[in-house]
């Protein structure tokens, strides 16, 4: 596959859509392919958005491990509070300052940095950048502000956005791998940026603003006059949250007077920059109904915006090796073990044993017939031994049937398990037939170190260069 810059899903759709029925006489989904897509110098930013629990930082580790080792020079940007990545990329924490990520192969001459959001620290270091020193003092120390950085609605996802500007004006990277904000809702991470800056750029702020650009008593009197309306709701405040709070609001906003318009500026320019054809989005999900849906929204807000989807990423997904044993004929021939196994058991217990006929009363054994005493001891010995013997058999027999049962059934619900898998990754195909596809097969444990983002990019790869599913026999499973 040609390196290209990714497109919109709606500008592939036909040519996916022609290759994919004149090859196989049925649509399927585009596979994704993800090494021309890392590989391509033109894209230079991948942004990993998803809903919260399917595998966005494990997803964008990866992609950031398999550039740096095809020669790209990668920094990955998490806001994961988990320190996951940290974790995994073998580094004991992660901070706002990119750090180099030891034991990643340089030898194509590409090197990999991680970093995590400090939302507060990104903050602060807009305002020290924007502000004189006397100014930015005011502002860092005013209690309205260390509010709103440290956890105003929003500021997560705006200043991620902020921090991805910072990294691309400093064209330090090649390649900068974004891992989006743990959300409720993935459009949090478009709408966020905006509403902040609309909020810190909006009328309530510039209303609070007077008294700082008309000054001294007559700009309290404009203020008093102008906020009458306001009175009931800023009193309620006022009792809700102490009395200094408008002191402190009005006191923080004369003291960022000068940056406002910068917030949606950046928020604006942040905003096209995700959709400059150099920036690829892959939405990241897990094979359930929830967060598929959340992932077919996103593909949808995506294209409304005009913005870059390279793919979806499919986690998690299931395999079998003996995927043409069903489950119907899993469960039958389980059930034929556990109720009908014991007939084929063999002989009871008592069978094949010879048991010494007693002499008919009155008869007299023949001459040198009689068993002497140790003799018959011999033969009840032997009989008890065979007696055992049987017994322990038959059991083991029964608990090699049980065994069969329970694993049987344990195939059934596997069965089961990538039956409903595939019901769920068909209707997102239908739903969206122009996005390209890679299914990422679910590892027995969790991803902890380099190693293991290998293989997760091994397989993000593999599947977008063979056939080869999780869901077919000669795939190796998964668990």
């Amino acid at each position: 596959m040609t390196p290209a810059t990714p497109a919109t899903p709606h500008k592939e759709h036909g040519e996916h859509k022609e290759h994919k029925e004149a090859a196989s006489g049925a649509l399927q989904e585009p596979r994704l392919d993800v090494d021309p897509l890392v590989d391509d110098p033109r894209t230079r930013i991948v942004v990993c958005c998803g809903s919260g629990g399917v595998g966005k930082t494990t997803t964008a580790a990866a992609l950031g491990v398999r550039a740096a080792e095809r020669g790209r020079k990668v920094v990955v940007l998490t806001i994961d509070p988990a320190r996951r990545l940290a974790q995994s990329m073998g580094l004991s924490e992660l901070d706002n300052t990119p750090r180099k990520v030891p034991g990643v192969d340089e030898s194509a001459g590409g090197e990999l940095h991680a970093m995590m959001l400090d939302m507060k620290r990104t903050f602060d270091e807009i305002v020290e950048a924007h502000a004189d020193q006397d100014r930015a003092r005011a502002i860092l120390g005013n209690p309205f502000y260390q509010s709103l950085s440290a956890g105003f609605a929003g500021t997560q996802e705006y200043m991620a956005m902020e921090k991805l500007g910072q990294l691309r004006a400093q064209d330090t990277w090649d390649l900068i791998v974004v891992d989006t904000p743990p959300s409720r809702s993935a459009l949090d991470f478009l709408d966020a940026p905006k509403r902040l800056g609309s909020f810190l750029d909006g009328r309530f702020i510039k209303l609070l603003m007077a008294p700082a650009k008309v000054g001294g008593k007559a700009g309290m009197k404009f203020v008093n006059l102008g906020m009458a309306g306001l009175s009931m709701f800023t009193g309620a405040l006022n009792k809700l949250l102490g009395a200094g709070l408008l002191s402190d609001v009005q006191t923080f906003v004369a003291a960022m007077d000068t940056m406002f318009g910068g917030f949606r500026t950046r928020a604006d320019a942040t905003y096209r920059l995700l959709q400059a054809p150099g920036t690829a989005f892959l939405v990241v999900a897990a094979p359930e109904r929830d967060a598929l849906r959340e992932a077919a929204y996103f593909v949808e807000r995506l294209a409304a915006d005009d913005m870059p989807l390279a793919g979806l990423v499919l986690n998690r997904m299931h395999g079998s090796e003996a995927s043409r044993l069903s489950a119907e004929r899993a469960l039958a021939a389980a059930e034929n073990l556990e109720e009908g196994g014991i007939v084929d058991l063999g002989h009871g217990n008592g069978e094949g044993h010879s048991v010494p006929s007693a002499a008919p009363e009155g008869d007299s054994p023949r001459p040198g017939a009689r068993q002497t005493d140790d003799a018959v001891d011999d033969e009840e010995t032997h009989a008890d031994e065979g007696t055992h013997a049987s017994a322990v058999s038959a059991h083991a027999h029964a608990s090699a049937q049980q065994l069969a049962a329970g694993l049987l059934r344990l195939h059934a619900e596997r069965m089961r398990l990538l039956a409903r898998e595939r019901r769920t990754r068909d209707r997102f195909a239908a739903l969206h037939p122009e996005v390209p596809v890679v299914e990422v097969g679910a590892l027995p444990g969790d991803v902890h170190d380099l190693a293991g983002l290998r293989a997760i990019g091994d397989r993000l790869a593999r599947q977008s260069r063979s056939e080869d599913r999780p869901d077919r026999p000669d795939h190796p499973a998964t668990a």
